[in-house]
């Protein structure tokens, strides 16, 4: 077991106190019907058993916490799951990260066939030239063009807003990361903080009552410039705050879902994600 949870959380006592006086209860209903004997040594084992019993009951949780691989978070009305997954398995939109020119090829180089983006791109598009006509022609993505870089030799030119989002059939392509001149993804926080806010705002444009699924953003490949120590707790919790923070509403059946990867399930602390 991967101890993510501190024997004496705050979160972890309080549930665990408010666990104890349903428990208290019970055993007064239980001490009503029974008879305990007047002796001294009977008590004190019986005091003994009902400490003992205590600390199961919290040793249970806190294995129970570090153990969890799910959580519910309701944000400004809207339902927020994490869980562990494979986000192609999932219903609804699917979000898939892409690079800031919405490159195609994959040759582990611009884009590896080990991350997201290249699993979907070898996965789920069947025809990569039509994927690259329909974005060329989409008038939403023209609209985001910040720059034509004719320097490069390899992809494509075209560069976008990061944030911006094409709707592909039920998958949602959006410009996550900048590529330096050595085709690595890269990002500096404040860049970061920008693609969230303007991500969301994308999403409110489109989902239209529709569930949309979100991998852990910034957990693959991607190099954060100056936080080369930056946790995937603290990317979800980036992510959790904002989500707050866009106020964007899914109404009820819909949900936004963020997917951890199994292999990164360990690295995050589902107990200790907060809703405020």
């Amino acid at each position: 077991m991967k101890i993510k949870v501190n024997f004496f959380d705050i979160k972890l006592i309080k549930n665990y106190l408010e666990a104890l006086s349903i428990i208290a209860l019970i055993f007064s209903f239980a001490l009503i019907a029974i008879i305990i004997p007047d002796d001294s040594t009977s008590r004190i084992w019986i005091g003994i058993g009902l400490l003992l019993i205590l600390l199961i009951v919290y040793l249970i949780m806190w294995m129970m916490a570090n153990n969890q691989s799910k959580a519910a978070l309701v944000i400004n009305n809207s339902d927020l799951i994490m869980k562990t997954g494979n986000i192609f398995e999932e219903d609804g939109l699917k979000v898939i990260a892409f690079n800031e020119y919405f490159d195609t090829l994959v040759d582990n180089r611009i884009i590896s066939e080990n991350s997201l983006n290249g699993a979907y791109i070898k996965q789920k598009v069947k025809d990569i030239k039509k994927l690259d006509h329909l974005m060329d022609i989409d008038s939403h993505l023209s609209e985001n063009v910040i720059d034509i870089n004719d320097s490069r030799t390899s992809g494509k030119k075209k560069k976008y807003k990061l944030g911006t989002v094409f709707q592909n059939d039920d998958y949602l392509l959006t410009a996550f990361t900048k590529f330096d001149t050595a085709n690595r993804a890269c990002l500096n926080m404040n860049e970061f903080v920008n693609f969230l806010l303007n991500f969301w705002n994308e999403i409110d444009m489109i989902y239209a009552g529709r569930s949309v699924v979100i991998p852990l953003l910034g957990s693959g490949i991607t190099r954060l410039k100056e936080y080369n120590t930056i946790t995937e707790q603290e990317l979800l919790e980036l992510l959790i705050w904002s989500f707050r923070l866009s106020r964007i509403k899914f109404t009820y059946p819909s949900k936004v879902s963020v997917i951890i990867h199994e292999s990164k399930k360990d690295k995050i602390n589902f107990y200790g994600l907060k809703e405020n």
